[in-house]
């Protein structure tokens, strides 16, 4: 695990990352930008901290790319995006609140309490 925390803010630039790379294949700061509807200049800075951080790297042609630190806490992320949106919605919320909510949720759920959530509904 990285040694830093990473935020929740951080965390969101991890997922859209990861999500952006499964998505196009490379991704670069102004994608970042258009998935979170942030400016460039503040994924710029977020990059930056990121990288300082030793949760991505950013090649001379300004590609983006997860350190593996950064991919574990991406995938962490996501995983729990998906699945609470997922059961948000088997639950009768919209599909536009599931995710907001997850969004929400994804960060501030202990590891244990999603663990458990996990097994009951049977890792899907």
């Amino acid at each position: 695990m990285i040694g830093v925390k990473i935020h929740e803010s951080g965390e969101d630039y991890l997922e859209a990352i990861l999500v952006l790379r499964q998505e196009k294949g490379l991704v670069h700061a102004i994608d970042v930008a258009r998935r979170l509807g942030f400016s460039k200049p503040s994924v710029s800075r977020a990059m930056k901290l990121l990288r300082e951080d030793g949760a991505l790297t950013v090649d001379e042609g300004g590609a983006i790319e997860l350190t593996a630190q950064g991919r574990e806490i991406a995938e962490r992320i996501y995983e729990r995006h998906r699945l609470l949106t997922l059961w948000f919605t088997e639950l009768g919320v919209s599909q536009e609140v599931a995710a907001a909510d997850a969004c929400r949720v994804e960060h501030d759920i202990s590891a244990e309490t999603f663990q458990k959530l996990k097994e009951h509904f049977g890792g899907r």
